[in-house]
C-alpha cells in the first residue's frame, strides 16, 4: 500500500501539492534505452531498479506525488511480444510497488502519494496518437482496453489513479464510467492545444464530464505547452468546482512520426502564482521536466 496517511483529496483542500516531473526524460538521463514502442514500459519490464531510481530522484527534489511507470503498459502490446496476461498484471502491480517503495524511503516526516498512471489508448499505439485522439474505436472497445489495466493497478493499492494525457471526451467518458461507483480516487487530465482538447472539443464541456463524479478529486491538463495552462485551469475550476491539476511539458513539441522532441526557441514562462489563484492545487511537470525543475518549482507553490 502507498505510504501517505492523509487522503490526497484532503491535502488538496488545504494546500497546493507538488507533483513529480517527466519519468521518461529522467530514465534517459540515467542511461536507459527507451527506443521501441514500449517506451518507459520497456524499462519497467527490463530494469525496474532504474524506475525506482528515477522515482527516488523526484522524491529528493521534493515531489509529493509520484506517477507510476504504467502509462504505456497494456495487455495487448505486451501480448504481441509474448508476455501473458499474468505477466502484464505483475508489471502493472510492479509499477505501483516501485513508486511506493520510493515514497516510503522519503521518511516518516514526509507524506508522498502514489498515483497509478492510466495512459490513453493512443500511448500504446506509440505514434503520437495521444496528441490527436479519435482512434476510430467505440466505447466498448476502449472499455475493454482500459478496464483490466485499472483493475490490476488498483490491486496494488495506489493512493490515486492518474487518468492522464487524455486527448478527447470519448475516451474520458469511458474512463469516468469505469470509475463511477468504485469509490476510487482519481484525477482526470486532458492534453490540450489551442484551448481545446487535442481532438478539438471545447474544454468546458470536456471538464464538465467529471463534475458529478465524486471519485474525481481533481481535473486539469498535462503534457501540453505551459502557455495553455492558465486558461485551462480557469475553465476546469469553473466547470467542475474541483481542485485543478496542471503539469505541462517544458514547451517542447513531440513529433510522433520521427520520435523527436522539438524544443522551443525560448522556454515558456510558468506563472505558477496565477495558476494557483485560478484554482490549480496539484502542480508539477510532464515530459522533459527534470528533478532540478521540480526542485525549483517547490518554493513557488507556497510563495
Amino acid at each position: 500500500m502507498a505510504r501517505a496517511g492523509t487522503p490526497l483529496a484532503e491535502a488538496l483542500a488545504v494546500r497546493p501539492v507538488l507533483l513529480d516531473g517527466g519519468l521518461s526524460n529522467q530514465l534517459t538521463d540515467q542511461g536507459c534505452d527507451l527506443s521501441g514502442g514500449l517506451w518507459s514500459a520497456r524499462v519497467l519490464a527490463e530494469a525496474p531498479a532504474q524506475v525506482a531510481a528515477a522515482h527516488t530522484a523526484y522524491v529528493r527534489a521534493g515531489a509529493e506525488v509520484l506517477i507510476t511507470a504504467s502509462y504505456q503498459v497494456s495487455y495487448e502490446e505486451f501480448g504481441r511480444r509474448g508476455r501473458g496476461p499474468d505477466e502484464v498484471t505483475a508489471l502493472l502491480r510492479r509499477s505501483v510497488e516501485l513508486a511506493d517503495r520510493a515514497a516510503g524511503a522519503a521518511g516518516p516526516e514526509r507524506e508522498v502519494w502514489v498515483a497509478a498512471s492510466v495512459g490513453p489508448y493512443g500511448a500504446v499505439v506509440a505514434d503520437g496518437s495521444e496528441y490527436r485522439g479519435r482512434y476510430g474505436l467505440g466505447a466498448r472497445e476502449l472499455a475493454a482496453f482500459h478496464a483490466p489495466r485499472i483493475e490490476a493497478l488498483l490491486s496494488a493499492g495506489p493512493d490515486v489513479l492518474a487518468l492522464e494525457t487524455i486527448p478527447d471526451t470519448d475516451e474520458a467518458a469511458v474512463l469516468l464510467e469505469l470509475l463511477a461507483g468504485t469509490g476510487t480516487a482519481a484525477w482526470l487530465s486532458y492534453t490540450v492545444e489551442g484551448g481545446r482538447t487535442r481532438a478539438g472539443q471545447p474544454l468546458a464541456r470536456a471538464f464538465a464530464l467529471a463534475a458529478e463524479v465524486p471519485e474525481v478529486i481533481a481535473v486539469g491538463v498535462n503534457c501540453c505547452d505551459p502557455a495553455e495552462v492558465a486558461d485551462a485551469v480557469r475553465t476546469a475550476a469553473d466547470a467542475t468546482g474541483k481542485p485543478v491539476v496542471a503539469y505541462p511539458n517544458d514547451g517542447s513539441v513531440w513529433d510522433g512520426a520521427t520520435g523527436v522532441w522539438h524544443a522551443p526557441a525560448a522556454p515558456a514562462p510558468w506563472p505558477v502564482p496565477s495558476w494557483r489563484r485560478a484554482g490549480a492545487r496539484l502542480i508539477g511537470g510532464c515530459c522533459r521536466v527534470t528533478p532540478k525543475d521540480v526542485a525549483a518549482l517547490a518554493p513557488r507553490l507556497t510563495s
